[in-house]
């Protein structure tokens, strides 16, 4: 049952993705825009496939892994849409935090940063995955089984939402009015993409937007503020698949090498992206107070 609901997904999502892609490229060319390169491209293919690779390597063992959990379930809800409805509340509230982890942990950061390292934002750039997010999203999952849901019926939910997600990474449409409220956008996505200081580490949400409005990780695009894509420092070989994937890893392995206290060595594993025991970096937080002071 759940390899045929995933076929069918597959056989939806795929004409969706190729028509609106090619679309978006269409536009790009004929408007002169330039938001896609041929290499650029190329990469976000390359990172999706290993990551989807993985995902499919690990999907047995997340099901197994889930379901010691549906034991302990404390919830039993019988109505079919109610059922699906709070599980897509509930795994996007997860997501959130998952999210939120990945920018605020230097460790999870390593993994996350692949993401965010393409300089393009385009929808290829919803396939550029963070490749080894598969060996831990599931933990944070945990609380659904729990909560009585299914565990195929979690991943189903989770590949649904990623439809959505991957739908936002575009500069073609402008703000939605009232939705804007409620759900992730492409502009709040933009603004999640940004190197600029006072857009980092903000909208998290995979298809709401409330939970960054209650969390206070909510920013809004300005005009006044053109979003710059990438990171903070872009990488200089840009198009190396493996310095791509690894170069955050091979940062924090040189930052070890110093002399450290214990303290410091867990500040630079498990600190935010960007702290440093003697001020030599900043963190996001930091720029931002910076950048405030100097207003």
């Amino acid at each position: 049952m759940e390899l045929v609901r995933e076929q069918l997904l597959f056989l939806i999502s795929t004409p969706l993705y190729l028509f609106f892609i090619g679309g978006e490229i269409l536009l790009s060319y004929f408007h002169n825009r330039h938001f896609y390169t041929t290499r650029g491209t190329l990469m976000n293919v390359w990172l999706s496939a290993i990551n989807l690779g993985l995902d499919l390597l690990l999907r047995g063992f997340v099901l197994v892994f889930l379901g010691w959990f549906m034991p302990y379930k404390l919830v039993q809800i019988e109505t079919p849409w109610i059922y699906w409805t709070v599980l897509m509340l509930a795994e996007d509230f997860l997501f959130y935090w998952l999210h939120r982890v990945d920018h605020y942990c230097r460790l999870f950061w390593a993994v996350h940063v692949t993401h965010h390292s393409s300089e393009e934002f385009n929808l290829t750039v919803g396939f550029r995955s963070s490749v080894f997010q598969p060996f831990y999203r599931f933990i944070w999952f945990i609380p659904l089984p729990v909560l009585g849901f299914r565990p195929e019926d979690v991943m189903l939910m989770y590949a649904i939402t990623q439809i959505y997600g991957i739908l936002i990474h575009t500069q073609f449409i402008g703000k939605l009015g009232p939705l804007e409220w409620i759900f992730s956008t492409p502009s709040h996505h933009r603004v999640h993409h940004a190197s600029n200081v006072e857009y980092l580490d903000k909208n998290m949400g995979m298809v709401l937007i409330i939970w960054d409005r209650l969390f206070g990780t909510f920013a809004e695009e300005k005009e006044d503020e053109p979003v710059r894509y990438g990171l903070t420092k872009n990488l200089p070989n840009a198009f190396d698949p493996v310095n791509t994937v690894v170069h955050e890893w091979k940062d924090i392995f040189r930052d070890q090498q110093q002399p450290l206290t214990v303290k410091e060595r867990l500040g630079y594993l498990f600190g935010p992206p960007g702290w440093s025991h003697d001020g030599s970096r900043k963190t996001s937080k930091q720029l931002r107070e910076e950048l405030n002071r100097r207003k």
